[in-house]
């Protein structure tokens, strides 16, 4: 019978080739890594012969044939529709400076002083003069008024005339200088999320010509405006909504599109607050109208009825009652705080305290409600049917509208 015997020459000699198996492979990868640590060092130090210049063959792989020869920096098109769009429009985007007289107790006249400093797109040339529309709240008040053109031209402009209702005014000057007139597109087939540009001097002309770009983030977004900061809504702006940063200074600027069209003017009055990635420009379809009217005219003329008034809202329900008289069903309406006099109200036999209900058949219930309609839908000399409520009783008369000087 045998027997396995562990202590023969032949199991002794394998047990001995195991033992100095594995520290070897140790070894071996420890010296490998020590070696790649070390290569970089030896070379410098020239204790190594390592040759790390490519040769011919590597060079012209890589498409050199000279050995030595100095690397030659990439050359990348950075040119864009975006960057062709702005190089077009960027001349005709001119800084707006609005100019006062700084009342002196000694001096008749005083010193003319910058009030401010905003935006403005020259939108046509015509015989000499060239037209520049911007916002009515970047001139308003001014003594004098100067464009500063893309190239730091300085010009002295005339106002055409402004409206407060659309913050749009026109300017005009001379046309010597002026090398670029921006292109009107359409805001009619506008759609949310294509790209928009604006441009403009944001804080003022130290970073005139300034460019942001972002998407068109609404459409007809309707902001209510106090314009005599009393704090009753005196009318309802309705303007595109961007995310294309618009500052303080791009007031009056354009939003174009990627086709470089004006598709807005941007306005940081309708804005009002610091939030971050909420712009505001008027639409252009908005604009074209106004700004005719404004060069053929002077002004926007529009129907007036001559009435201060307020939503019957406001009022209390106790006042409601005693003082205005009013059945129980009327829950809105307008009621009249004051007529200018020979006014259209006046002539028709309007009086304080009467709670207009509606206009043409259609409820009225604020301010807002009355302009929209006079100056949207009528015209100066248009009839207009009231229904008003006047000590709880209802009555219609019918107004002949003026003409808002």
């Amino acid at each position: 019978m045998g027997y396995y015997d562990d202590h023969s020459p032949a199991n002794q000699q394998q047990k001995n080739r195991r033992r100095f198996v594995m520290p070897t492979i140790v070894g071996v990868v420890l010296g490998a890594v020590l070696v790649l640590l070390a290569l970089p060092a030896l070379v410098q130090t020239d204790i190594l012969p390592y040759d790390i210049t490519p040769n011919e063959e590597q060079m012209a792989e890589n498409g050199s044939n000279t050995p030595g020869a100095t690397k030659q920096p990439v050359q990348l098109d950075v040119s864009s529709q975006i960057t062709k769009v702005v190089e077009e429009v960027s001349p005709a985007v001119v800084g707006v400076v609005n100019l006062q007289s700084q009342a002196n107790f000694w001096e008749q006249g005083g010193d003319t002083e910058q009030a401010g400093a905003g935006s403005g797109v020259i939108y046509k040339k015509e015989d000499g003069t060239a037209y520049v529309v911007t916002n009515y709240h970047v001139i308003e008040g001014a003594n004098e008024i100067e464009v500063v053109l893309s190239d730091g031209t300085k010009k002295t402009a005339q106002l055409v005339g402004g409206d407060v209702f659309t913050d749009l005014a026109v300017l005009k000057m001379s046309d010597e200088n002026v090398k670029q007139v921006a292109k009107f597109g359409s805001t009619d087939k506008l759609q949310v999320g294509e790209p928009a540009i604006a441009i403009g001097n944001p804080l003022g002309l130290r970073f005139a010509g300034s460019v942001t770009k972002g998407i068109i983030s609404g459409k007809q977004r309707a902001i209510p405006q106090d314009f005599n900061g009393d704090g009753q809504k005196d009318w309802q702006a309705e303007v595109i909504q961007t995310d294309a940063a618009i500052n303080p200074g791009n007031s009056g600027g354009a939003l174009i599109n990627i086709d470089g069209q004006v598709i807005g003017i941007n306005s940081m009055k309708i804005a009002q607050s610091s939030v971050e990635g909420i712009g505001f420009a008027i639409p252009i379809d908005t604009v074209k109208p106004i700004i005719e009217e404004i060069e053929q005219y002077g002004q926007v003329n529009r129907a007036f009825i001559g009435i201060e008034a307020y939503g019957l809202s406001q009022v209390p329900i106790s006042e409601r009652e005693n003082t205005l008289n009013l059945p129980d069903e009327v829950e809105g309406g307008l009621y009249i705080r004051s007529i200018t006099r020979l006014s259209p109200a006046d002539k028709a036999g309007l009086q304080p305290l009467d709670v207009i209900t509606t206009i043409d058949g259609e409820p009225v219930e604020t301010i807002i409600d009355l302009r929209k309609y006079l100056y949207e839908e009528k015209d100066p000399g248009d009839k207009l049917e009231i229904t008003y409520y006047r000590d709880g009783e209802q009555n219609t008369v019918t107004v002949t509208l003026g003409s808002q000087e």
